[in-house]
């Protein structure tokens, strides 16, 4: 259900909206304590390895310990408000965005809704288009989450204001280009092997029919995520550093944090001093958070478009009796 289907009902623009909201609501309550591991360790200047004894966190067992001990059980959804306006707005436009596209793409190209390369390019897009409707939130996320205590920004507001009146209004934007970058073929592939693998269980089981369609949607799009979540990880990494770049306050969090002038500089610093192995730290909760995270986005977006679709058709029924 996920894109537009010529020979099914559909759901309108507004009601991708109303899904992808939803889905990114529950989604985001579920997978916060990832996510804030996941920057953790992004942000982490020393290797990830307990054999390091400048390294703060080292596994992700070990970080969640740590941040329970030092910072409590909220700690794991700090910037849960902005990451929660984030998730829900991002839903509300990237869904929208790829059934329109889709639609479109359908009905004045020779191309069908179906292939997986309109999935690609249409996923990509949606998702550039979010990206940018949203990339506020997401910096106000990343800077809550990174924070440790004696807390900085005590809430959303002292944080906005706080940021604007000592960094300017571009700070809000900053670390965009490695982030369009990235989720361009990141959302792509999640998308196209979303769909091919839709279509790959139904050959291989083709007379489930509708029984375990929910689970097949959790499994297809856990695995989407992986795939793609690992191809394109160094650039959420790139992201994450540029945005607490001019947060000297994270260093109570990490010790230390280094100053990129831009995305170039950041990959020469990192190459440098880390390694080829700087790009990739955090990728094992930031797999586990993929998995988990476009498996139940696919998941309830489907389930919340199926429940639409029932109760437009009851209406329907009731409106001809």
């Amino acid at each position: 259900m996920v894109g537009y289907d010529p020979g099914s009902e559909c759901v309108s623009a507004a009601e991708a909206a109303a899904a992808g909201s939803a889905s990114g609501f529950v989604t985001r309550l579920l997978i916060s304590p990832l996510d804030v591991i996941k920057i953790r360790f992004q942000l982490q200047i020393e290797q990830l390895s307990s054999k390091n004894p400048g390294a703060k966190y080292h596994g992700i067992l070990q970080a969640a310990r740590c941040i329970f001990r030092e910072e409590g059980l909220v700690a794991f959804w700090k910037g849960h408000v902005p990451a929660q306006l984030l998730s829900v707005g991002y839903g509300a436009v990237q869904f929208a965005a790829f059934e329109s596209m889709t639609q479109l793409v359908h009905n004045v190209t020779s191309y069908s809704a179906r292939d997986s390369l309109v999935h690609f390019t249409c996923g990509g897009l949606a998702a550039c288009t979010a990206t940018v409707a949203v990339q506020p939130l997401d910096t106000l996320r990343t800077r809550l989450a990174a924070q440790g205590e004696p807390k900085i920004y005590q809430n959303l507001r002292h944080a906005v204001v706080t940021m604007y009146q000592t960094e300017g209004p571009r700070t809000f934007y900053r670390g965009l280009t490695p982030t369009i970058i990235a989720v361009f073929p990141n959302a792509g592939l999640q998308f196209s092997f979303y769909n091919i693998l839709q279509q790959f269980s139904e050959w291989v089981i083709p007379a489930e029919g509708k029984k375990g369609g929910n689970v097949k949607n959790l499994v297809c799009g856990s695995c989407a995520g992986i795939i793609s979540k690992t191809l394109t990880y160094p650039f959420d990494l790139f992201k994450k550093r540029l945005q607490v770049r001019g947060f000297e306050q994270a260093r109570a969090a990490f010790g230390q944090v280094r100053m990129y002038s831009g995305l170039l500089d950041c990959i020469r610093q990192i190459m440098r001093e880390e390694g080829p192995g700087g790009f990739f730290k955090g990728l094992s909760p930031s797999l586990l958070k993929a998995a988990v995270s476009t498996g139940l986005t696919f998941f309830w977006y489907e389930l919340f478009c199926s429940l639409l679709c029932s109760s437009k058709s009851a209406n329907s029924i009731a409106r001809k009796e």
